[in-house]
């Protein structure tokens, strides 16, 4: 592709992404960007596979069921390009370790479930000055949108999250098995246009995808200059309980702020 060529292989295999979440989500966007050339993918992940997995989390076999996420997530990617180096993170994202997990990578990918997760990469993102490509999946309906640093953020889609119980995850509600290989596919994509510098990205917009219309459509995001975290005078300056914020009970475990994936 002469858009790409030796140069743009060059930026794919020099980019550092993380993939917060090897599940629904992430594994068509990882899988892509392995094939793609991207040289280092970190994928932090604490769960192990579940057969209830398989339907839609393509990067895990029914012989990868009871293993870490993150070994299925790099045995499978290696079979595709032995060359990508892949960085397993087996453990939750939390306040108190996002900062130093997200800062040595250029992208950002959340494939997460969940509002606390969301918040916290979102709010680390802004704090670090990286681009967060975000994507999320209920039922028969996705979503994706990218936000880059000094264009908005996700509090600019949703500056106050639900109430508990109002919005339930995958997990919980249930989701059509090939969603989020569409809408993870349309991350991978925003993540190679970043890489490379092509294309419009989805900054300052929110792709709607339904499958049961096979509809797509879009709605603009404005930078909010009030936004606590990334307006004009931010008031959110460093990371927060984002269980407390989200109206969550607190769980004093590893598994707080864990990563949930579709």
């Amino acid at each position: 592709m002469p858009q790409i060529g030796g140069a743009g292989q060059r930026k794919l295999l020099d980019a550092k992404v993380l993939l917060i979440g090897a599940g629904g989500l992430g594994s068509p966007t990882a899988l892509y960007l392995a094939a793609a050339g991207v040289g280092a993918l970190g994928i932090v992940d604490f769960d192990v596979v579940d057969i209830s997995n398989l339907q839609r989390q393509i990067l895990h076999r029914n012989q990868d069921v009871g293993r870490r996420k993150v070994d299925s997530a790099a045995d499978t990617i290696h079979a595709v390009n032995p060359d990508v180096n892949v960085i397993k993170i087996p453990q939750a994202l939390r306040s108190d370790n996002a900062l130093d997990i997200l800062k040595d990578y250029d992208i950002i990918v959340d494939g997460s479930d969940n509002f606390p997760t969301r918040y916290l990469v979102n709010d680390a993102g802004v704090m670090l000055g990286k681009p967060v490509v975000h994507g999320s999946i209920f039922l028969f309906e996705g979503q994706a949108s990218t936000f880059v640093p000094g264009k908005g953020c996700y509090r600019g889609l949703y500056p106050t999250p639900p109430p508990p119980g109002m919005v339930p995850s995958c997990a919980e509600a249930g989701v059509l098995g090939v969603l989020p290989g569409i809408v993870g596919s349309i991350q991978a994509v925003e993540t190679i246009k970043l890489i490379l510098g092509l294309g419009d990205t989805l900054t300052g917009r929110l792709l709607i995808f339904d499958a049961l219309d096979m509809d797509f459509r879009q709605v603009k995001v404005r930078r909010n200059p009030n936004c606590p975290v990334c307006g004009e005078h931010p008031t959110v300056t460093e990371l927060i309980d984002y269980e407390e914020f989200c109206g969550l009970p607190h769980v004093n475990n590893d598994n707080v702020g864990a990563v949930l994936v579709g």
